[in-house]
């Protein structure tokens, strides 16, 4: 599986090999798992910064609660509540988001080595050695064999 971060920076590249496998079919998964990276990015983002105000809100409770003003500190403890019912559905879209993303980017194939032969290339390679070995096979015969001989030093 290739790396999400190699996908964001190269996506150019990853189509191209996408091409280089005959596998057009999946040119829109590499553009479609971007979209889906940057909004799981900004869900991360935004819970991130949900549970930083939670960790500050916390803490303010706890001196209200210090001073005595347990009615402010019951008011800031309704922001918590508030922010952690956000948290949970961003939670919970991410897991889905990354659920999606892991899904994708094992559809996406992995880039070819340079040294590595292309598929049509390949695909002549076994047809030969196919024939070949047909060719083996016929040959294997003996009165076959002999009659080979004699109309190839014909020609």
């Amino acid at each position: 599986m290739l790396d999400l971060k190699f996908v964001r920076e190269n996506p150019d590249i990853v189509k191209q090999n996408i091409k280089n496998k005959f596998q057009d079919s999946k040119l829109p998964l590499v553009d479609e798992v971007i979209e889906l990276d940057t909004e799981n990015r900004s869900t991360k983002a935004e819970a991130d910064n949900l549970r930083a105000s939670r960790n500050k809100l916390s803490k303010q409770i706890g001196a209200l609660m210090g001073q005595g003003k347990k009615e402010e500190a019951e008011a800031v403890k309704l922001q918590v509540s508030e922010g952690a019912k956000r948290l949970a559905e961003l939670e919970a879209a991410e897991k889905e988001l990354e659920e999606r993303i892991t899904k994708i980017m094992m559809t996406i194939p992995n880039i070819i080595d340079p040294s590595v032969r292309s598929e049509r290339t390949t695909a002549r390679t076994l047809k030969f050695r196919d024939t070949a070995s047909r060719l083996y096979l016929i040959l294997r015969f003996p009165t076959i064999r002999r009659s080979w001989k004699n109309s190839t030093e014909l020609i």
